[in-house]
């Protein structure tokens, strides 16, 4: 198996739960904090789909789904439009809100198979390719991608944990 393949291999296994933790659950629950301060599954689904399409889209030289494809509009979120979550306040991500659990799956799914594209498309030369300086040691592709499917699979966990409250209340 190649390393391109591992990588992809992995946002596989995210979009799968991803979809088991938002799929079938009314906007009123995917929006459900269990306190003031903890993230919704709609946060946490939105925050890593923006992570994931920031991320890859820079390291690809792509436009971002989200202006790109228009979801930024479709969300209509009370929040500037770079935003990806990172550093939000728990007021910030409780504005974080959707109508339907489509418009949400909708838009992880496009970053998804954006990211696949990408992904699909490299060799594993390219994966030592430098993708940002500022750090010590400079970021290459691989450790770019690894960054975010960790964070990824942190934060659809943590989804699927939050489901599992809420179904159990």
């Amino acid at each position: 198996m190649k390393a391109t393949d591992v990588i992809a291999d992995g946002f596989g296994r995210i979009h799968e739960i991803v979809h088991e933790a938002v799929e079938g659950l009314a906007p009123e629950l995917l929006d459900t904090r269990v306190d003031p301060g903890a993230n919704s599954i709609t946060w946490l689904v939105w925050h890593l789909a923006r992570v994931q399409d920031d991320h890859v889209a820079d390291a690809a030289e792509l436009d971002q789904v989200w202006q790109a494809q228009g979801w930024a509009d479709r969300f209509a979120l009370p929040l500037p439009a770079g935003s990806t979550g990172y550093g939000h306040t728990a007021r910030q991500a409780g504005t974080v809100r959707v109508d339907s659990g489509e418009l949400l799956l909708g838009y992880f799914d496009a970053v998804h198979e954006q990211t696949l594209r990408f992904v699909r498309g490299l060799a594993a030369a390219d994966l030592e390719r430098v993708v940002d300086e500022g750090w010590d040691p400079p970021v290459t592709l691989g450790a770019r991608l690894v960054s975010v499917l960790s964070d990824d699979l942190q934060h659809a966990g943590q989804a699927a944990f939050v489901r599992g409250l809420l179904e159990r209340a």
